[in-house]
């Protein structure tokens, strides 16, 4: 139809940018039964002078267009053909610094990739790399076989509900050793504070912390009942003061004509200065 073959002319202009980039078109298959393939680019991996080292550059294939359903274990049985394969991670899009320094948690990263995504595959060596650009010529690979099928329908929904299924000891486990990598890490801190108290730097300056404060003196019963009593005082005079709106008018009413009450006075006060005022020089 017109529609698949508009698909196609971009599926091949997709591809051939690709191309231009510097990626090699690998067609893949979910099953035997697909009629039209799925195009993975792949190229080496490329990083910067002093990137981390999670992939290493020579070793690390860098895989775009990943399906959903194709997961760690099938794109390492994709690529077994090239090499052996160390590792496989596949992140939402490409990373720009690589920190795997902090685990991923498995009950505390509730976070679920949905659509396509990006994969870096590492080989032992860096021959694998090259193995697994020289699959563009091949024909389509099989993401889903016999022997290692791909759980799709209601297997998928049985398999991901009972991985949502929390066990207990291994959360307990996993919660017990945070506390621990957290408390030691609290212990180092003040550690460090106690040794940096009272100690002057290069220039000099002394660097006050938490701990070099001395603690105030522990307040008797007398002063807590003194401290009470003064509180409910105060919230005594503020009870029920101008609760209702009426009172509210009325409090203001009365201010207003005691001001001029007190205006009216002054104003009478100046005008018996005035009258009294005469020349005394002596």
């Amino acid at each position: 139809s017109a529609s698949r073959r508009a698909k196609m002319a971009a599926a091949a202009e997709r591809v051939a940018g690709a191309a231009a980039a510097g990626y090699a078109a690998l067609a893949v298959k979910f099953g035997p039964r697909q009629r039209s393939p799925h195009c993975l680019l792949v190229r080496e991996h490329r990083v910067r002078d002093g990137a981390g080292a999670a992939h290493p550059p020579r070793r690390t294939l860098f895989v775009l267009n990943v399906p959903p359903y194709c997961g760690p274990e099938s794109l390492s049985r994709l690529f077994f053909s090239c090499g052996h394969v160390q590792s496989v991670d596949i992140c939402d899009k490409p990373e720009i610094a690589e920190k795997r320094d902090t685990l991923k948690s498995k009950f505390f990263n509730p976070k679920t990739t949905k659509g396509f995504r990006v994969a870096y595959v590492v080989f032992r060596s860096p021959a694998g790399v090259q193995a697994a650009k020289a699959l563009a010529q091949r024909g389509p690979l099989l993401i889903s076989t016999e022997s290692h099928p791909v759980k799709t329908g209601i297997s998928k929904w049985i398999a991901s509900y009972a991985a949502s299924v929390v066990d207990r000891e291994e959360l307990k486990a996993e919660v017990d050793a945070f506390m621990q990598d957290y408390d030691k890490q609290v212990a180092e801190e003040e550690a460090k504070a106690a040794a940096e108290d009272g100690v002057p730097d290069e220039e000099g300056w002394v660097k006050v912390t938490r701990k070099g404060r001395k603690p105030g003196l522990p307040r008797t019963e007398a002063a807590n009942l003194r401290v009470l009593e003064r509180e409910r005082r105060k919230r005594a005079r503020k009870e029920l003061l101008n609760f209702y709106a009426w009172q509210h008018r009325e409090t203001k009413r009365e201010h207003i004509a005691q001001l001029r009450k007190k205006f009216e006075e002054d104003k009478q006060r100046i005008a018996l200065m005035r009258a009294q005022r005469k020349f005394r020089p002596y």
